[in-house]
């Protein structure tokens, strides 16, 4: 029966053949990529954010100076400029590391702006108890106000998460073989642009969906677990 609808109409059947070609790359590809560069944005946006929130000498321009170049880049050319650029240096990194380099630098940028914020919103009394209770600052900063501040940060930057997966759609500039890499090959080989296209949207729409269900179920959580500490 299948077989008649596709015979009759032809383009159901190249719907049918390319979606599990475009979604094995997604949970292969396109997600790992996602987790590994988020997890290393992360690491670099508390860094990047204690480091502000301390006011450290030297160390406090550095990181600003980075977010401001970051931020103030568009992301495709930063792929560019690692991916093309660094081997005019004798710099050659292959696509997948390269793109996950420039999407945790990137992240990193807009996401320790979020940790700094959410730092800030914490009362400078809390830093202040944890001293006097005969805490260092960095165990004060760790089981005190980092807490606190993620809990609060945890909202935006599920949207970055969310907003990361579609992002990687512009690693295929650079050869990563990620979901909108292979629709645009499965694409040349068949052209069906409009289909192909909305198909593969569909499929990123699926992945934020499902992150977006989590981030809720991750909100609800964290709501239940502040009022067990009220």
């Amino acid at each position: 029966m299948l077989e008649n609808l596709f015979n009759s109409f032809p383009l159901l059947g190249i719907l049918a053949d390319s979606f599990p070609k475009i979604l094995i790359p997604g949970l292969t590809v396109t997600i790992p990529l996602t987790a590994i560069a988020f997890s290393c944005a992360m690491l670099i946006a508390v860094a990047a954010a204690i480091v502000q929130f301390a006011r450290v000498p030297v160390a406090t321009q550095l990181c600003r100076f980075y977010i401001w170049i970051f931020r103030g880049t568009p992301l495709l050319v930063q792929l560019f400029v690692v991916f093309y650029g660094l081997p005019k240096v004798g710099v050659r990194i292959e696509p997948f590391p390269a793109a996950v380099i420039v999407f945790s630098l990137n992240e990193g940028a807009y996401c320790a702006e979020t940790v700094r914020a959410a730092l800030e919103a914490v009362p400078a009394g809390q830093l202040e108890a944890g001293l006097c209770a005969g805490l260092s600052y960095l165990q004060t900063m760790r089981r005190i106000v980092l807490p606190q501040a993620m809990r609060t940060a945890f909202p935006p930057l599920s949207n970055s998460l969310i907003a990361m997966v579609k992002d990687t759609s512009l690693a295929a500039n650079i050869t990563v073989v990620e979901m909108f890499r292979a629709t645009e090959q499965i694409n040349a080989r068949v052209y069906e642009p409009l289909a192909l296209y909305i198909e593969v949207g569909l499929i990123y729409l699926l992945f934020s969906t499902v992150l977006t269900w989590l981030q809720r179920v991750g909100e609800r959580k964290l709501s239940a677990y502040e009022s067990r500490e009220g």
